[in-house]
């Protein structure tokens, strides 16, 4: 049996597209483009904040490259401003947890979005103290697929990574966590295709919550 299981939290926890793409289109109303339909925003979020608004201005500018930088700030002061905008779990989740928990098993989240939203959203969400530890993206904890948080994870809930799977909706989570040495399960109900995930080292995919207690206990 596995000792701990580490979520990724959008795309994989909860369905966050519509908080990210509302952030990230007001940054590009503000100047002067179009928002970008939320269906497209399946592609541009999963790397962080950052990416997603470096993705969605390309391509409302065409390519152009302008307010890049300028940008940044904006849009994550407008995430922090809604950061639950829409947001909900998946189905099965919650209940998946609870089984998890029963089982004495250790739960962390690892997420690229900004640390203080990742733990606002997961606690209101799930409540506070049902993860064992939770980490976001920090100056010092750098996005996935860096390895910094991954690591900062499993030293909180003090497992070594053999003991551990990493579960996660995009190509970036499977490249961190079989990087990291942890058990990659990818999740066919998040941002990205199964086939994406089987590309990127995903040991296995599960098409609903329930699934994954099969590989926490080794069944």
């Amino acid at each position: 049996m596995m000792k701990a299981c580490i979520f990724d939290l959008d795309g994989t926890l909860a369905d966050t597209l519509e908080s990210i793409a509302r952030a990230v289109n007001r940054g590009l109303e503000h100047f002067g483009y179009e928002a970008r339909p939320v269906e497209e925003y399946n592609y541009y979020a999963g790397d962080g904040l950052n990416a997603a608004w470096q993705r969605a201005l390309n391509r409302a500018a065409g390519g152009r490259g302008e307010y890049l930088e300028e940008g940044i700030p904006l849009v994550r002061s407008y995430l922090a401003q809604e950061p639950l905008y829409q947001v909900k779990p998946y189905p099965g989740i919650e209940a998946l947890l609870e089984k998890i928990k029963r089982l004495s098993i250790a739960i962390g989240v690892l997420s690229n979005k900004p640390h203080r939203q990742a733990v606002q959203v997961v606690e209101s969400l799930f409540g506070k103290g049902c993860f064992d530890y939770i980490q976001g993206q920090t100056e010092e904890i750098l996005p996935k697929p860096d390895l910094s948080g991954i690591r900062r994870v499993l030293e909180k809930l003090d497992v070594y990574p053999e003991e551990c799977l990493y579960v996660g909706d995009t190509n970036t989570d499977m490249i961190t966590g079989g990087r990291a040495g942890l058990y990659t399960v990818g999740v066919a109900w998040g941002f990205r295709q199964p086939e994406e995930l089987k590309e990127s080292g995903a040991r296995a995919i599960i098409h609903e919550p329930g699934e994954l207690l099969d590989f926490i206990t080794g069944e």
